[in-house]
């Protein structure tokens, strides 16, 4: 093989599974752009919906700890190559069922399927390219897969729009199976690679891990706080803004998407400024934004396609609170937990998912008892969106309270030894 060959080897490996990364991100956001077509299909209300769209997160963050374990046996040829034949046929298989309970659990293996895909790259990333890029790949990756997630917005509404949402359902899912074929016929672990061999670890030290009560307390102010992107932009933004504002689907899908647009410049924004405060100091300031740009946009003060823009995409980039909340768990856990850590913290905070959707829901059929039906789709009230969603902000000013708690326990310019998940060398 040649010299220019082996150099691009590497690359041709991580975009196999940076691909499914950003495909995962469409699979994620369908069921905000298919909202009444999927209730009329299903006969549900949004207490039904809301459960179905948490039934995505219980499978991506109960996977994984699982998905990581399978990684490290198996490789990220034959994992990766599973998740997504498995991602690609639950999809179609929820969206052409009329069954609610079989709905649920296809909406459920997306989840499980879809968390292989920032674990398969990350495990690319460490076999694949030297430890000094290691942290440039990853936020290089990242950007894609949000790149996935805007895509996953506007364009794909269009394209439902002009063709049936079945047809495009069926596009999606072949997607889903020619990235895993592709997984399976070009992916390779690399020569000179040593096996992890860290299932045990995992194993064994979990229980140390959720036995310390100062990362759980991290772990839900992270869950408490994530309603903006994992409640508004995945699911209820864009029913919100046709409903509130009137909007055709496509703008709406539009304008969520500026989220995600300023999730691409926040990363590294937070990044630096916590290098001149503090971790816990910048996701305070995260949260406390949150809560007010919410309180802003759901009181009706703000208005006009440019105003909502600039609004949203400052939203976006104090969503990147996440990434600051996984370098705040890294230092406090010993390295030998760093990874278990991070997984459990992702775990946990996908669960927020789960968490608002079906409170939102909940509280959707709560304040409106009567649903009127136009046109045979739910009709909900704008004044019922507003209360619903105004969970939002509550929850990221609760979760914001347990960051101050933290930050008055643990001075963050003392050594903070005392806190740290030790654990005994073999």
């Amino acid at each position: 093989m040649s010299t220019q060959k082996i150099k691009l080897l590497p690359f041709l490996m991580w975009l196999i599974a940076v691909l499914f990364f950003a495909f995962q991100f469409i699979l994620r956001l369908w069921p905000s752009l298919m909202v009444q077509e999927i209730m009329q299909q299903l006969t549900i209300e949004a207490t039904e919906f809301g459960l179905i769209a948490a039934f995505y997160y219980y499978g991506y963050a109960g996977m994984q700890i699982p998905i990581a374990i399978l990684l490290d046996r198996y490789g990220t040829q034959y994992i990766i190559f599973f998740c997504a034949i498995l991602s690609g046929l639950s999809m179609f298989i929820f969206t052409n069922t009329d069954n609610w309970y079989i709905a649920c659990l296809s909406r459920f293996f997306i989840g499980a399927g879809s968390a292989v895909g920032f674990l398969g790259v990350s495990k690319i990333v460490a076999e694949w390219f030297p430890k000094e890029k290691f942290s440039k790949m990853i936020g290089f990756s990242f950007t894609i897969g949000l790149i996935g997630a805007i895509y996953g917005g506007k364009p794909i509404s269009l394209l439902a729009d002009s063709y049936s949402f079945k047809m495009v359902s069926f596009s999606l899912t072949c997607i889903s199976i020619v990235i895993g074929i592709t997984a399976y016929l070009f992916i390779r672990k690399p020569q000179n690679s040593k096996v992890a061999g860290q299932n045990k670890f995992y194993l064994q030290n979990m229980k140390k891990l959720l036995s310390t009560p100062i990362i759980w307390i991290l772990a839900i102010a992270n869950l408490l706080m994530v309603g903006a992107l994992e409640g508004f932009a995945d699911v209820w933004g864009i029913p919100y803004l046709m409903k509130a504002y009137t909007y055709e689907k496509a703008n709406a899908a539009e304008l969520v998407s500026f989220i995600f647009v300023g999730m691409l410049v926040g990363g590294p924004l937070l990044a630096a400024m916590s290098k001149h405060l503090s971790n816990y100091l910048v996701i305070i300031l995260c949260g406390l934004g949150l809560s007010l740009s919410f309180f802003l946009l759901l009181s009706g003060i703000l208005e006009g396609w440019y105003g909502l823009s600039i609004l949203f995409f400052i939203i976006g980039i104090m969503c990147c609170y996440q990434v600051i909340v996984f370098a705040a768990g890294a230092s406090l856990t010993n390295i030998h937990l760093l990874s278990v850590t991070i997984a459990f913290l992702n775990c946990i905070n996908m669960l927020g998912g789960s968490f608002f959707h079906t409170l939102i829901g909940f509280f959707m059929d709560f304040f409106e008892k009567s649903v009127s039906i136009h046109d045979g789709l739910l009709n909900y009230s704008v004044a019922t969106y507003k209360l619903s969603l105004m969970v939002i902000p509550i929850c990221s000013l609760l979760g914001t309270a347990l960051v101050i708690f933290l930050y008055l326990i643990i001075n963050p310019k003392e050594p903070i030894s005392d806190f740290v998940v030790s654990i005994e060398e073999n």
